[in-house]
């Protein structure tokens, strides 16, 4: 699988926004499956599973069990992928031209 293909699932995992807010409520630390239901309590258990193994299997997540606990964990590593390849070169293109803009100001 190419580095586009891995970027392709990413990229469909987070187009849905409550995947987006389960990722959120990860940020601060690893979360168990019962404490994401709670932070959605608009959707069922199973709902929940089916949106984590998106994420899981994108590998926005890594999953930890420990006993009858499932303890997912946030995986940053794809969405600094995204950042490399998608934002950093539009963002140095950016910068460029306000330091240009800013030399032309005060110039």
């Amino acid at each position: 699988m190419s580095n586009d293909d891995d970027l392709d699932g990413v990229f469909r995992a987070l187009a849905n926004p409550i995947r987006r807010r389960l990722l959120d409520a990860m940020k601060d630390g690893p979360r168990t499956t019962g404490q994401l239901c709670e932070a959605e309590r608009a959707l069922d258990r199973c709902t929940v599973m089916q949106h984590l193994k998106v994420l899981e299997t994108a590998g926005l997540i890594i999953v930890r069990r420990e006993g009858r606990e499932r303890w997912n964990h946030l995986n940053a590593m794809p969405i600094k992928a995204v950042h490399d390849r998608w934002i950093a070169p539009y963002a140095r293109g950016a910068v460029a031209m306000l330091a240009d803009l800013k030399g032309r100001v005060e110039g």
